[in-house]
């Protein structure tokens, strides 16, 4: 008995260790934790008493000219400027993208002809997407200007038109559906353009498939931040728990949500991260 004890005890004593031993070794190129106080390594030591010993001036910073004008970032992939539908395709099958073109540079869900999705695949990215709601309104709750924007093609940042509209708060206008509600309601009324500015964070997987980093999301709504780099916990499915398939790059995915929702969309690109 005593060695069943004994080997039980130095078991966990190994397993403790070894667990210590990770912590620290993530840490060391960035901090290390005095006391209970975190000391970050660059700053210790004498510190200087000249301003040119805290001054550096490579790596060189890329330039990139910045959005104006109706302009994009000059480093931007456009993934959708209304003069085609070249870039996407239907989920479901691979198939030509059957939504409306719109002669004002916008396209429309064209009801239940199914989700689309770009051809290019990405990871961390910083997304700009214009959408809108219809002008006249029909139905309530989930069924009035519902659409999604999927990051990975797995992700749901829920469109929805909310203006006087009541539904579940998890799944209202810029909440990461059923998952993270949104800390404002920012919509303009209905039939106006929305800008959503998303950075999206992709989780990491080891070898086995396990998830060892979540993904995040940040969220600014017509320019209102309404996700602060939330964690995501898995896919945003309607019905049941988040999953955690492994997973690389994917596609960034449009819903057709079936009801005749009519969500417009426009000016979409993508800077990677």
């Amino acid at each position: 008995m005593k060695k069943i004890v004994t080997l039980i005890l130095l078991s966990t004593l190994v397993a403790t260790s070894c667990q210590e031993k990770v912590k620290e070794e993530a840490m060391e190129h960035i901090e290390k934790v005095d006391d209970g106080v975190i000391v970050h390594e660059e700053y210790s030591g004498p510190e200087p008493t000249e301003p040119e010993a805290t001054e550096f001036y490579e790596p060189k910073v890329p330039v990139v000219r910045p959005a104006s004008n109706g302009k994009i970032p000059s480093d931007a992939i456009v993934l959708f400027d209304g003069s085609s539908l070249d870039g996407w395709v239907t989920s479901k099958d691979s198939s030509a993208v059957q939504w409306h073109l719109n002669k004002d540079g916008s396209m429309t869900v064209k009801d239940k002809t199914g989700n689309i999705q770009t051809k290019q695949n990405f990871g961390d990215i910083q997304l700009h997407i214009e959408w809108a709601s219809p002008a006249e309104v029909q139905r309530e709750g989930q069924n009035r200007g519902n659409s999604g924007v999927f990051l990975n093609g797995i992700y749901e940042v829920q469109v929805l038109d909310q203006n006087d509209n009541d539904t579940y708060v998890n799944g209202q206008v810029g909440s990461i559906y059923k998952q993270h509600v949104p800390l404002a309601m920012a919509s303009l009324p209905s039939g106006e353009w929305n800008t959503y500015d998303i950075i999206y964070h992709s989780p990491e997987f080891n070898a086995d498939g396990g998830k060892i980093k979540s993904g995040t999301i940040t969220l600014i709504h017509n320019g209102i931040l309404v996700q602060d780099h939330v964690e995501l916990k898995g896919t945003t499915p309607y019905i049941g728990w988040p999953k955690n398939p492994p997973h690389g790059k994917g596609p960034l995915m449009l819903q057709d949500h079936g009801d005749n929702s009519r969500v417009s969309f426009r000016n979409i690109w993508v800077r990677e991260l």
